[in-house]
């Protein structure tokens, strides 16, 4: 399916969007246009990226780590998931959270991530920490000669299901961008590959900064398998795989600093699903939690294992309102449609 793009420019921002034509790549004059009108890959001169390396340390130094951990107890892979009873099973509509105020203790204090004295740092440690778990996107491409790259994210995101849609957020760094991102660019296919328990040290050696033309697969030692809609390989020990291509681009031109590159988003839509037989129900509609073992991200090196499970059901109002007094009230106070 070849792909045409339009252009559009919105608040000092660069969107690209990838209109489907017909075909299965990006067509080459209008990749050509692509690479030429933008700066995203161009390389920042190597006084400005040194400079911006001082100030650029998001990987946490991990000293004597190994030390650290050998005094831990080990995983225990054989651990079931347990399924509990809800926090509060007796919640009642208006109560808020019942712990006698003590979540309204403390003050808030105000940041603004864009002050002077605030470093950079400071923003992507707050963050990890405060927005988790956050699934890992595993990535999959290939760039315009084929080449191959496998890489894990901490932005990524489901977004929709009808379609079903992904975003990957690509963080502004020193010197060129990603490679996974300058081969959405180029290509504008992917796979994204779940990772589980058993997983997580392959994954996360493919994060290492390796010489260029050192593949990540060899690094990992994870498997490829064949892809039906898209040219870049499935993990083949994912529970669960997504083939994607890229339907929009979105560069913040206007934060770009000298020797970083631009930060983006990739918005990307499946083409094709992949579930590992034996881990999903007979329709392929629900996936065993206990085959996926999903892992999730927290602050600094921290994963963190789901051990414990809850339900939570969602209600209807209709259903509701004759059994609570305060949503009787609400609902004899509501406005009247006219």
């Amino acid at each position: 399916m070849t792909r045409t793009r339009t252009i559009g420019r919105f608040i000092s921002n660069r969107t690209w969007n990838f209109t489907p034509i017909s075909g299965s790549r990006i067509g080459s004059h209008s990749l050509n246009q692509l690479r030429m009108s933008s700066s995203a890959t161009a390389a920042a001169s190597e006084a400005e990226t040194a400079a911006a390396q001082k100030n650029y340390q998001v990987v946490q130094d991990s000293g004597n780590f190994d030390e650290i951990q050998a005094k831990r107890p080990d995983f225990d892979h054989s651990k079931p998931i347990e399924v509990t009873k809800s926090p509060n099973p007796n919640w009642e509509y208006g109560q808020g959270v019942p712990n006698n105020g003590a979540s309204l203790v403390g003050k808030h204090h105000e940041i603004d991530p864009y002050a002077s004295d605030r470093p950079m740092i400071n923003n992507y440690r707050l963050l990890v920490s405060g927005i988790a778990p956050r699934p890992v996107g595993f990535l999959s491409t290939v760039n315009s000669k084929g080449e191959k790259n496998l890489s894990p994210f901490s932005y990524f995101q489901v977004i929709d299901h009808d379609p079903p849609m992904f975003i990957v957020g690509f963080s502004s760094r020193p010197g060129r961008v990603k490679d996974t991102y300058r081969n959405l660019r180029e290509t504008g296919e992917c796979v994204i590959n779940t990772v589980s328990e058993n997983m997580i040290e392959a994954v996360n050696a493919t994060s290492i900064d390796a010489p260029y033309g050192v593949s990540e697969w060899d690094v990992s030692g994870l498997h490829e398998a064949p892809s039906t809609t898209v040219k870049p390989s499935r993990v083949a020990e994912s529970v669960f795989n997504i083939e994607g291509k890229v339907i929009d681009i979105k560069e913040f031109t206007d934060h770009q600093q000298p020797g970083m590159s631009l930060a983006a988003t990739v918005l990307i839509k499946a083409t094709r699903f992949w579930v590992k037989e034996g881990t999903a129900n007979e329709d392929y509609s629900h996936i065993d939690l206990e085959k996926l073992r999903p892992l999730g991200q927290l602050g600094g090196m921290s994963y963190g294992r789901i051990g414990s499970t809850f339900e939570q059901p969602r209600k209807r109002w209709s259903d509701e309102v004759g059994k609570s007094e305060i949503l009787a009230k609400l609902d004899a106070a509501k406005p009247v449609d006219k």
